[in-house]
């Protein structure tokens, strides 16, 4: 009978406009692109200089991790290239994060991005 509670609980969460979680191996999948691809923004910036991002980026355990080292990211990146160029190279990343999160942590239109 579980089996049937699990899809039962999907198909809720469908109608309430909660899309249903990546399979396991599109998550790692996906993770692990984010992964090299932050890790290569910040290898382009100068790694050994930033090798505590660097180290958190490359350990971080899941894709919630990864998420919340944007931040780090960013500020990683303005140093070298200016605020402007940084947050265009942070914006490519973050789409590669669609429909990998919860709905809670996705980021919401800014004007500010425009």
């Amino acid at each position: 009978m579980r089996w049937f509670k699990g899809s039962l609980r999907q198909s809720i969460y469908g109608l309430l406009g909660n899309p249903a979680l990546p399979s396991e191996s599109v998550l790692d999948s996906g993770t692990e692109d984010i992964r090299e691809a932050m890790l290569s923004l910040l290898s382009e910036a100068g790694g050994r200089q930033f090798a505590n991002v660097t180290r958190r980026v490359r350990y971080a355990n899941d894709i919630q991790g990864l998420w919340y080292l944007r931040g780090d990211l960013l500020a990683a990146l303005a140093s070298v290239h200016g605020e402007a160029v940084a947050r265009q190279k942070v914006q490519r990343v973050t789409r590669m994060f669609q429909g990998l999160l919860p709905g809670s942590l996705t980021s919401r239109p800014s004007p500010l991005m425009n």
